[in-house]
């Protein structure tokens, strides 16, 4: 799946539609040359290109295009929770995205213990944090990075398994709120940029590539 992070230049304050192009790595050969070119600076991706500058890391990636398009809080504290609480969605995140590529003998375990993690440790997290504060958005109630994050975590445990969402009723409130914003629902629609769940055949050629 595409990751929702990437419209994160979408969604500007004042709705600032920022395209971007997107080149896929298709095979052993082209990452090889993204390498011996110098454009991976730990010869790995993802790599952004933007303003000059050839970004490695994905949240070095994620705060500069955050704070270019003002979504990374208004000062140290918000700063410092938006960052907290992606640090949380990136763990549950991996867990999930882990699954597909587990082996096959220890899926059953890895995917009682992800949704043990979803619905006892941290979709109860983020419905406490709307619950405190009674606002939209999970900090200084106006969009930021992380209700992108946490958007695109709750599509994925609803891909994952739907029932989990059900407890839950001000996060599935903040999905539908947040999927309704104009670029994140563009992203969202069939034909769009993002990607859908990668199949078997997908993962394997991946794996050539990647070697994992």
């Amino acid at each position: 799946m595409e990751p929702l992070g990437n419209c994160l230049a979408k969604q500007g304050r004042s709705q600032i539609l920022s395209p971007f192009e997107e080149k896929l790595i298709q095979s052993p050969e082209d990452l090889e040359k993204l390498k011996k070119d110098g454009n991976l600076m730990f010869d790995q991706v993802p790599m952004v290109e933007i303003d000059g500058m050839k970004l490695a890391q994905t949240r070095a990636i994620l705060n500069y295009i955050a704070t270019k398009y003002d979504l990374y809080g208004k000062d140290m504290k918000e700063r410092a929770l938006i960052d907290m609480y992606s640090e949380g969605i990136l763990d549950l995140t991996e867990m999930i995205i882990q699954l597909v590529i587990c082996p096959p003998d220890q899926r059953e375990a890895k995917t009682a213990l992800a949704k043990d993690r979803t619905k006892n440790r941290y979709l109860p997290a983020f419905e406490k944090v709307l619950k405190s504060h009674g606002q939209d958005y999970l900090v200084g109630n106006r969009l930021t990075r992380v209700d992108i994050h946490l958007l695109e975590l709750l599509l994925y445990v609803e891909e994952f398994d739907a029932s989990l969402l059900t407890p839950f009723p001000l996060l599935k409130a903040f999905k539908s709120r947040i999927s309704s914003l104009p670029n994140v629902k563009k992203f969202l629609q069939p034909g769009s940029q993002r990607k859908p769940a990668m199949d078997a055949k997908q993962i394997e050629e991946a794996r050539k590539v990647f070697k994992f």
